[in-house]
């Protein structure tokens, strides 16, 4: 069952940050009209996957060790990164990729702790 939990909240990064992208992806065609927010197909998917995130989550903490579990969320900023240097084109720099290694460092010192 911990191993279930993880495999989901290890998914839930990688759903959070296709949502992120998709959003942002969306955002670029807004207009404050209603018809055109219900039409904005990345901005909507962006949101639904946000859903079933969530979603994912609650089956994911349920039965999972928190303390272990709820840090792997943080890789969620590596991965929304690293989707934006390549399908947005951002530009990495030393402190960006700098602060992705911290992370992947911290989400793994992290991990560690917990009940044997």
């Amino acid at each position: 069952m911990r191993r279930n939990g993880f495999l989901l909240v290890f998914s839930c990064t990688v759903l959070g940050a296709i949502a992120q992208i998709l959003i942002k992806t969306g955002m670029g065609h807004f207009k404050p009209e209603l018809w055109a927010l219900v039409t904005n197909v990345p901005l909507v998917t962006g949101y639904f996957l946000y859903g079933v995130n969530t979603l994912m989550m609650v089956l994911a903490l349920k039965n999972g060790e928190m303390s272990r579990l709820y840090p792997i969320i943080a890789l969620t900023y590596v991965w929304t990164t690293l989707l934006s240097y390549t399908l947005l084109g951002e530009h990495p720099n030393l402190y960006k990729n700098i602060g992705i290694a911290i992370i992947v460092i911290g989400v793994a010192v992290m991990g560690r702790g917990g009940k044997k």
